[in-house]
């Protein structure tokens, strides 16, 4: 008798579990009307949504509230192509982000220093400093990510350059051969990859080869990818071969890799003087002469005051 009041017990426990799971957490009404584009009908009319959806809208509203100078935001939009940031409402984002953090930094730090008890000018001072850092935080974030992703542009440029040589000496159209680098490229660096892939995309788009190349040079910004869109252009223009500008160019880039690589090792010796002086030697000292300063100041200082 135990045995099946304990059974019907559990079966109407995960009975009722199962069915506070379907209500309140899988809810599959809801996922059906998200597919059919329902129920962002319904939470616009309601006003509600998720707590990030709401800070999203919040920060985009107070983006299109700021007034933006047309100059400053063409080279804020271009330093957002370079850090790969390619989302529409990025530029409201990002005014929005900065009246967020310009007011609420210095709220905080007026919070902080309320209750100290420094001068009321070191105080104003910290809370000028907070405003000037809130509102610039968004720029140097920017730059930040944008020098990063150049960075990882640049590293993988070498193993782009080399699949595109083998593309184009195999058999392939120049067109065809950077799709399939892109494709190859998308796990180990999808930065390049992503770059390539656009320049697929203009070039379905209908532009010209040489507008596609030039873009993606401007876009990116890196040298030595405004070095290979210089050879291909050059390739393209004068009708040389395509694969032997393309080795001529990979041979250079390997040569001069090579260079740089001397050029950091070269320059290894003068930069561990400072971290040999300031961190290594005071650890040898304590090490070697510790013991005996020991000894002298146990033995022989006792020795001297006897005599």
């Amino acid at each position: 008798m135990s045995l099946l009041i304990a059974g019907a017990l559990f079966v109407l426990i995960m009975a009722a579990g199962a069915a506070i799971g379907l209500k309140l957490w899988v809810r599959p009404q809801e996922a059906i009307e998200r597919v059919a584009g329902v129920a962002g009908d319904r939470e616009e009319e309601a006003g509600g949504g998720h707590p990030s959806l709401v800070f999203h809208d919040l920060v985009k509203r107070l983006g299109t509230l700021m007034p933006v100078n047309p100059r400053d935001a063409g080279a804020i939009q271009r330093r957002m192509i370079r850090a790969g940031v390619r989302n529409p409402n990025a530029m409201k984002y990002f005014y929005g982000a900065k009246v967020l953090l310009g007011a609420g930094v210095p709220l905080l730090m007026t919070a902080l220093v309320a209750g100290s008890d420094a001068d009321f000018t070191n105080k104003a001072m910290a809370v000028l400093a907070s405003i000037a850092a809130g509102f610039f935080a968004p720029n140097e974030y920017l730059n930040l990510r944008a020098k990063k992703r150049q960075k990882e542009i640049r590293r993988g440029l070498a193993n782009a350059l080399d699949l595109l040589v083998v593309c184009v000496e195999s058999g392939l159209g120049l067109d065809q051969a950077i799709i399939q680098v892109a494709k190859d490229l998308e796990q180990a660096h999808p930065e390049i990859s992503e770059e390539f892939a656009m320049v697929n995309y203009e070039l379905k788009a209908g532009k010209r080869r040489v507008d596609a190349l030039r873009n993606l040079a401007e876009r990116s910004n890196v040298d030595d990818l405004k070095k290979l869109v210089g050879v291909l252009i050059q390739a393209d223009r004068f009708g040389t071969g395509v694969a032997q500008s393309l080795r001529g160019h990979a041979d250079f880039m390997r040569v001069q890799a090579r260079q740089t690589a001397e050029e950091k090792a070269a320059k290894l010796g003068v930069k561990l003087v400072f971290p040999i002086f300031f961190c290594i030697l005071p650890s040898l000292f304590v090490v070697t002469v510790g013991p005996m300063a020991v000894k002298i100041i146990r033995e022989l200082l006792p020795m001297m005051n006897n005599i």
